[in-house]
């Protein structure tokens, strides 16, 4: 409440300097906000000089602040409390109002200095090129401005590589990352700089530079563990498994060990890099991963490279840790890792499967089964894509029907994929006739086909083709299984309806040439086959590229219907035309 006095101010921007130090440090998180102890500062140098300034902005009060006041010992602690200005204004990602600062706190001599070329930046030039003042005998600081200039260099470098590397300009934002790791920092935020320059080479398609720049990571601060859950990213993009899953494995046990805890408290109230630098794109890349989400990986992985028998293992694990409650504390957000619970019970269930655990497989899919049912609407309409509404409460409407209707679609597809997997279950059980009731129910059947008939929106597209898939499947399955109990005519109607979901099917069109070959319509199945074969070589793979990539828990199921005795029907045909031949010869 004392009036502004010049003798005292000094002594007062100075106090003013140490405490906002020590709130911003014991605070132990980033700064945000306006520093407004800043703002009474300036505005009580005014006050003391006969001006005011109560309707200005900040970036103006500086401006007038520093334009206007020519007291000598005034300079120094204007100087200090603008570097601290700073600190706050690059929290805020406010990098312009901090170059606009320090070309007013620079003197002419510090600012010819700062004169860049294009390839220099311009905010650390004039930062480098700023004269740090000296500091006065009368009371020392917490926090030397000195230290503070090379902490700001520091995080701006850091802040803005990562803003460039945001924008996809790898090149300016690997040097600028570049230019941070030989900042002053800590370990911790040394390590997180590290990292960002591992995905930017990597983003670059510089995997070994990328793998240089995590390892490193790592070697100067083994915590840093989102290092190496890129690490693991950049071994899968180049395709060696094995050390991937080392990653994985390595990663998970991390993990286990020392789950990530908040960071602790520097001892010391200073302003440093991880104050600063608190970006959307930091935080992603920084993202540590679950437990959960790093055993769900290994399946995946080990799933997916064929290691069968390691991937039931890890998603049996899986498994158990969902049924002592994990599931409550599982990431939920998009960025995870982890698809939708069901489809991580199917996976398993294709594991099992491929294992040879048939009956377990079963067992795992009536649980998904079980628990999809009753969210599954008797009536599932897919209409074409309404015009926009003109309000937003109807626009919330339209929203909230087209995420019913989507996740329908995708509990309908869980459901009769769990139907399908049981089917081809009973199938390697010998169990035909169980097999047969599986690939039947009234889901594969009516349900299915009475979504995919409808038009849809390009939105639900993906849904209605897994149905697609799975009604395909499910009726080459029971076709296979009609032929196995000599019920040809049977099969061959399913066949037949198969290629009417998929015209040219590869799986298909081999069984009903076949079913048609086992009912001695022999001149039908080799005209069928002549033409299956003299289509262009690499049409079949095509078709079966087309469209979106298969769920994985779909797959196992794929390979299953796959006709596996073409060459045997192809000699057999081939005989049969050779004769037929020889006859109309003779």
């Amino acid at each position: 409440g004392l009036p502004a006095a010049l003798p005292t101010l000094p002594l007062e921007l100075t106090v003013l300097y140490n405490s906002l130090l020590f709130t911003a440090g014991a605070s132990d998180s980033a700064i945000e906000g306006e520093a407004h102890g800043i703002r009474q500062g300036l505005l009580r140098v005014l006050e003391a000089c006969g001006a005011c300034g109560q309707d200005l902005s900040t970036e103006q009060l500086w401006q007038k602040v520093l334009q206007e006041v020519t007291v000598e010992e005034l300079q120094a602690p204007l100087q200090r409390l603008g570097a601290l200005q700073a600190a706050w204004w690059l929290a805020a990602g406010r990098l312009g109002s901090i170059a606009g600062l320090f070309q007013l706190l620079s003197t002419a001599e510090d600012t010819g200095r700062a004169h860049c070329s294009k390839r220099q930046n311009k905010l650390l030039s004039l930062l480098k090129a700023w004269r740090v003042p000296a500091e006065g005998p009368s009371l020392p600081l917490v926090q030397s401005a000195e230290d503070l200039k090379e902490r700001l260099c520091t995080a701006a470098a850091f802040l803005q590589g990562l803003q460039e590397l945001e924008a996809g300009n790898f090149p300016t934002a690997l040097s600028l990352l570049q230019e941070a790791a030989g900042g002053f920092c800590s370990k911790k935020v040394l390590a997180q700089i590290y990292t960002c320059l591992g995905c930017c080479a990597q983003r670059m398609g510089k995997p070994q530079t990328a793998l240089q720049h995590l390892k490193r990571a790592l070697q100067v601060d083994f915590e840093c563990l989102p290092a190496l859950s890129h690490v693991a990213a950049v071994y899968h993009e180049l395709g060696d498994t094995d050390v991937e899953l080392q990653a994985l494995a390595l990663l998970y046990e991390a993990l286990q060990k020392n789950p990530p805890a908040a960071a602790s408290s520097s001892p010391y109230f200073l302003i440093q890099a991880e104050m600063l630098v608190h970006t959307p794109v930091l935080t992603s890349l920084l993202r540590h991963l679950h437990p959960s989400e790093v055993k769900y990986l290994l399946a995946q992985r080990c799933l997916q490279d064929g290691r069968v028998d390691d991937a039931v293992e890890h998603y049996l694990d899986f498994l158990a840790l969902l049924q002592e409650g994990l599931q409550q504390q599982m990431p939920l957000d998009h960025s995870s890792a982890l698809p939708r619970i069901p489809e991580v019970f199917l996976e398993a269930a294709s594991a099992l499967e491929q294992a040879g655990r048939h009956q377990d497989a079963i067992t795992v899919c009536e649980e998904v089964i079980s628990r999809t049912t009753d969210l599954i609407p008797r009536m599932l309409r897919v209409e074409e894509r309404l015009e926009q509404p003109e309000c937003s409460s109807a626009g919330a409407g339209l929203l909230e029907d087209f995420s019913q209707k989507k996740e329908g679609l995708c509990c309908l597809a869980w459901r009769t994929a769990g139907y399908l997997h049981q089917g081809w279950a009973w199938a390697k059980l010998g169990k035909s006739k169980e097999a047969i009731m599986q690939f039947s129910r009234e889901c594969v059947e009516r349900a299915v086909s009475r979504c995919v008939c409808l038009s849809v929106t390009e939105d639900l597209l993906p849904e209605v083709e897994v149905l697609q898939k799975i009604r395909l499947l499910s009726l080459v399955g029971r076709g296979t299984q009609f032929l196995e109990l000599g019920r040809h005519k049977e099969a061959l109607l399913d066949f037949q309806y198969s290629l009417q979901i998929s015209p040219g099917d590869p799986a298909a069109t081999s069984y009903l040439v076949q079913a048609l070959w086992k009912l001695n319509r022999k001149q039908e199945a080799a005209s069928r086959w002549q033409k299956f074969s003299e289509s262009s070589p690499g049409e079949d793979r095509e078709q079966e590229g087309q469209g979106r990539p298969l769920p994985l828990y779909l797959v196992s199921c794929l390979e299953q219907a796959m006709f596996p005795h073409s060459e045997a029907l192809a000699r057999s045909i081939q005989d049969y035309l050779e004769t037929a031949t020889q006859d109309t010869s003779g």
